[in-house]
């Protein structure tokens, strides 16, 4: 088909070579069909973008830029032959393995590129009412990835020649050498691997240490070192084989968050402390964001030194930061509120002068209670 169409092109023009113009016209076909190619596949990421499935935008996406660069590489590459025919032939010789190994190399592209997709989907609420879990999505697609540039580079070194079961065997016996040399970077890749697996915490989640000064935000979890970002904002990176030695708090996972407070008063209140007491408790269970269903207590703890201590043990419904100071200090002044009503007062330490008079033994007292 190609001689025919060569001749017709000899018999047209009246030339005796004409692979520049077969070089030309194949350029420009590629051109075009590239061209047509980006219309369409944008075309159909439009229409994939009103849908709610998770994969038909990921393909499309996915397959943009190997399919324009296949039409590329392929047209090139017929057109380098035909050049390369003229002048030196042992081009052509090359050109299949390269041909090969470029369309190897879109084919992982694409499937990297639908990867990293579907990752953004599965996480995203837009495409699912209850999104998967971030962490192990990503753990999950850096797996995949490097699967899929292992099994690629190791099919293009077969198509150049190269023996693949030789440097798989060497593998097998360096391997060992390998894992001495670089054995604190395997502990760190087997303790992100059980970070995935056991999920103590995910990105996102509020953690913290109480045997090491550890506290902060997870920002990324990889394969070596896990990015933490501190309150006062500074990015804390931790080798991953640390957490397989070392307790790890996650307080973002507190289904509610306590009130643990001791309040003391006067101990000429001590008639009021029962009704104090009875109140308070009873506002607790009235409180819209206070957890009934969980553990509370209100009673009279201790004869103190300078005070009688009560103490209040409860759970708020959120676990919000904020809002729980929030429901704290309405408690707080409720129960302040609460002790002025029956006549009583919170109690601090003070000093109190007793002057002896003439009938009683001794000159000077000073005693110290607590009021």
């Amino acid at each position: 088909m190609l001689q025919s169409f060569e001749n017709w092109l000899i018999n047209l023009t009246q030339l005796e070579s004409v692979w520049w113009i077969e070089v030309f016209i194949i350029v420009f076909a590629v051109l075009l069909l590239g061209f047509a190619a980006n219309k369409i596949i944008s075309m159909l990421e439009r229409r994939a973008n009103k849908t709610k499935n998770i994969w038909d935008d990921a393909l499309v996406e996915a397959m943009r830029k190997p399919v324009v660069w296949l039409i590329w590489v392929v047209g090139i590459n017929f057109a380098a032959g035909i050049a390369a025919g003229m002048f030196d032939s042992s081009w052509g010789d090359l050109l299949g393995p390269l041909n090969r190994v470029a369309v190897l190399f879109l084919g992982a592209l694409f499937l990297v590129n639908f990867i990293k997709r579907g990752e953004q989907n599965l996480v995203n609420p837009e495409y699912l009412d209850q999104p998967m879990d971030e962490t192990t999505v990503r753990a999950v697609g850096k797996l995949l990835r490097a699967a899929v540039i292992i099994t690629v580079t190791l099919i293009a070194m077969q198509v150049f020649g190269y023996s693949v079961s030789g440097l798989l065997a060497f593998g097998g016996i360096g391997g060992l050498a390998i894992g001495f040399a670089a054995k604190d970077l395997l502990a760190n890749f087997f303790g992100g691997l059980m970070i995935y697996l056991d999920r103590p915490f995910a990105v996102g989640d509020w953690i913290r240490s109480p045997d090491r000064n550890i506290e902060g935000t997870v920002e990324d979890i990889g394969w070596r070192l896990t990015r933490i970002r501190t309150f006062d904002k500074r990015p804390l990176y931790i080798p991953n084989s640390l957490f397989n030695n070392m307790s790890v708090e996650n307080p973002s996972r507190m289904t509610s968050r306590r009130i643990y407070e001791t309040l003391g008063i006067r101990y000429d209140d001590i008639a009021v402390m029962q009704d104090i007491v009875a109140e308070v408790k009873s506002m607790l269970k009235a409180h819209p964001d206070i957890d009934v269903n969980q553990t509370m207590i209100v009673n009279f703890n201790s004869f103190s030194s300078s005070s009688l201590d009560f103490f209040i043990y409860t759970f708020t419904k959120t676990t919000d930061w904020i809002r729980f100071h929030e429901i704290k200090q309405e408690i707080l002044l409720m129960i302040a509120g609460i002790i002025a009503k029956h006549n009583a007062e919170i109690a601090f330490p003070t000093s109190t002068v007793h002057l002896l008079d003439d009938t009683d033994e001794g000159d000077l007292v000073l005693e110290e209670q607590g009021i």
